[in-house]
């Protein structure tokens, strides 16, 4: 990965060539969810596996280990790290590594997602290249210090396999082929979406050096990851979302999960926060988008 004088660099993690054919693979199974009898159990899996998946990368991957928003005991990190490795889009060192750097670089030339590479890069041609299939452990120093997490990183495809084989045996063909590959499929797209338009269309609230942006119907979803512009504002938030009308179904997951004591300190922006570096409107301009900043999420 193109992480400058970085000098702890393996071959783990994500990132590999190969897995082009492997999500080509995914599409497939997909579209062929029209040639088989499709059942509304399997339409039922399929949702709630886009869901978790897609909560564990964001409530986990990305809010967890990547930004530290919220303390939770080692098993339940663990676990929500390997339901983030069944989203197919590398192990947790890797992901937290290359999205660190992309803070660090955000909408440079050294930024790996930026869409000025051209839009199909930031979309998906950087995840197939193969030249991010190395995982930075100096970016991951505190992460590094958790064997199960480093064992993870290794062997990242090995629970989307057992997830992937439970499925096949438990429902057949059909419900393989649209609670799995479909919902792999819509995962794949709403985080590749994500990447590429999340710096790229949307509403800017406030001044973060960057072109981070919100966007509603991202954030909708993928629960809550669209409030983007937030999140580079405020990045140790768990929620992303600031606001009672900015849907953030990951903050809200992770609001049920502290009522059952798995979760706990959940970090949130001050007042005084949500204030600072606002972008000003001229007066020609359309009204603030924000009509009050003292009601938060």
């Amino acid at each position: 990965m193109a992480a400058g004088a970085s000098t702890d660099l393996r071959r783990e993690g994500g990132g590999r060539s190969f897995m082009l054919f492997v999500y080509l693979g995914l599409h497939l199974g997909a579209i062929a969810i029209f040639w088989v009898e499709v059942r509304l159990v399997d339409l039922i899996l399929a949702f709630v596996l886009l869901q978790v998946r897609g909560f564990c990368v964001s409530g986990g991957y990305h809010r967890l280990l990547a930004h530290h928003s919220y303390c939770t005991s080692r098993l339940m990190r663990f676990l929500l790290s390997a339901g983030a490795c069944t989203a197919l889009r590398g192990g947790p060192l890797w992901w937290v590594a290359l999205h660190r750097f992309h803070h660090r670089h955000s909408d440079t030339e050294r930024d790996t997602f930026s869409p000025a590479k051209g839009f199909w890069w930031s979309y998906a041609g950087w995840l197939v290249s193969g030249r991010y299939d190395q995982t930075d452990y100096n970016q991951v120093r505190d992460l590094a210090r958790a064997p199960e997490l480093c064992w993870l990183n290794r062997w990242w495809l090995l629970p989307a396999l057992l997830l992937a084989a439970a499925v096949l045996l438990l429902g057949g063909w059909t419900t393989f082929l649209v609670a799995f590959c479909l919902s792999s499929v819509l995962l794949f797209h709403s985080m590749a979406a994500l990447d590429s338009l999340n710096h790229y269309i949307g509403r800017r609230r406030y001044d973060t050096g960057d072109d981070s942006r919100n966007n509603f119907v991202l954030a909708l979803i993928t629960l809550g990851e669209g409030w983007h512009n937030n999140h580079h504002h405020y990045q140790s938030a768990a929620n992303s979302g600031f606001f009672w009308w900015e849907v953030d179904g990951t903050y809200t997951l992770l609001r049920l999960l502290s009522w059952f004591g798995l979760v706990w300190n959940l970090r949130k922006p001050t007042p005084a926060i949500l204030r600072r570096n606002l972008l000003r409107r001229r007066p020609s301009s359309s009204r603030s988008e924000e009509p009050s900043l003292r009601r938060t999420a």
